[in-house]
């Protein structure tokens, strides 16, 4: 869940081991050589590439100067009202000037209000009731820019866009992209702590007729969405009912949901490991979850927003790998309008 669709990371490692953990026997020519225990290779080298993606777990893509298209300033030339994106100069990132060694300094709440069922559990409620009391009396200057790693919400653009000013620049963040990453990781964190993520009966068990190559998947791996807070069970053909769901999601499209939850699972079939599968569906789940782009938020909810990432691992990249926020320092904004 941080590397987006379609793209494939390539890597070259160098394994320094002792030699007794090398069989050099394989081969009658010795052009091949295996590990005597692959399995431990195989899981040291998996831990060290979460290791190093959870270090940077909170950094995101930086537009910087070019990204937002940089008039450059040319000798002799003309200077263009249009962006020209494609040049190779424009193409370079600025690294974060924040610091995000103590982000448990900054947390606060998420921001879940109206996506919260009216009866959640009591944990989950105390846990948001403060930040979205609706009450919006601290204004956003409240928050000083200096004081926190992603700044202070000043405006929301086109409901979707929050800005936040830094010490040294601006925060540009998606909204929905942002949310998504905190409630897939607080979803995580229930299933590490208790083993199954946190589920709500509902009122009216809800009856969905998906098709029947849909209810085929789905009830084959009922007991793996029941360990994600889904509940779900026959009913009649070409239908399934839905008796509980994930506490976390609230008030939903409990039918798309099942719908794409189907199609998450036709996709990511048996070729994949059962931990791929429930890693997919969670995304799915968390996706329906998440303060959606088009909804107005208040100062409130967008700071409590940008605290929660500050304190969230992997906030800076949504669940599909794409960048939730980018930054713009002072110095490009500057150049943006020719004062360097």
């Amino acid at each position: 869940d941080t590397i987006p669709r379609g793209r494939y990371p390539v890597a070259v490692l160098f394994i320094d081991l002792p030699s007794v953990d090398v069989d050099v026997n394989v081969h009658p020519a010795k052009a091949e050589v295996r590990f005597k225990d692959a399995g431990v290779i195989r899981s040291l080298v998996i831990n060290a590439i979460r290791a190093a993606i959870d270090s940077d777990h909170r950094t995101s893509g930086q537009l910087g100067q070019t990204a937002l298209g940089m008039a450059s300033h040319q000798s002799g030339a003309a200077r263009s009202p249009y962006w020209g994106g494609n040049s190779s100069s424009s193409r370079g990132v600025s690294q974060p000037s924040v610091d995000w060694q103590n982000p448990e300094r900054y947390h606060t709440s998420l921001p879940i209000d109206d996506m919260a069922p009216q009866a959640r559990l009591a944990e989950e409620q105390s846990h948001s009731q403060h930040a979205l009391s609706g009450d919006d009396t601290a204004s956003a200057d409240t928050y000083l820019a200096a004081d926190y790693p992603l700044g202070a919400a000043k405006a929301q653009l086109h409901k979707t866009y929050i800005v936040a000013e830094t010490e040294d620049g601006m925060v540009i963040i998606d909204q929905h992209a942002a949310h998504e990453r905190l409630v897939l990781e607080r979803m995580k964190a229930q299933r590490q702590e208790s083993g199954v993520v946190n589920s709500q009966a509902l009122l009216i068990p809800e009856v969905i007729e998906p098709g029947a190559a849909a209810v085929m998947v789905l009830l084959e791996h009922a007991p793996m969405l029941a360990e994600l807070g889904l509940i779900i069970e026959a009913f009649g053909d070409g239908a399934i009912l839905v008796r509980e769901m994930p506490a976390i999601l609230g008030q939903t499209n409990i039918k798309q949901l099942i719908i794409d939850m189907a199609e998450e699972l036709l996709e990511h079939d048996s070729s994949h490991s059962l931990e791929d599968r429930m890693e997919h569906v969670l995304a799915t789940l968390s996706c329906y979850g998440s303060v959606r782009a088009g909804r107005p938020l208040n100062a409130n909810e967008m700071n409590a927003l940008l605290r929660d990432m500050e304190a969230t691992p992997r906030s800076g990249q949504c669940n599909h790998g794409r960048p939730t926020f980018v930054t713009l320092s002072l110095a490009d904004v500057e150049k943006l309008f020719g004062r360097r």
